[in-house]
């Protein structure tokens, strides 16, 4: 199953990382505790779409981006559809 909170949290987190930024620093900056961003990008909490939009703001991201990510994610882990077959009867 896939969960879009786990694969959100983990774009922040790497987004973060890559900054080399402290959850305490993010935190800060996006106005939300430690403990809740935290549990953001490990995928234990669904965050708003409000709150997602300040922890991008704070990680000077937008928004947008951190989704294009996470639907490549998420469309590399769906299974495919099944296609269907057009059968031609005799009329």
């Amino acid at each position: 199953m896939i969960l879009l909170r786990s694969h959100i949290g983990s774009a922040l987190r790497a987004a973060r990382i890559e900054q080399g930024r402290t959850l305490r620093d993010v935190a800060k900056s996006a106005r939300v505790s430690l403990g809740y961003l935290s549990e953001v990008e490990r995928g234990h909490k669904e965050a708003s779409s409000e709150l997602l939009n300040a922890i991008c703001s704070a990680l000077d991201l937008s928004l947008s981006t951190i989704l294009a990510d996470v639907a490549n994610v998420v469309r590399a882990h769906e299974a495919p559809l099944p296609t269907l077959q057009v059968v031609e009867t005799a009329a």
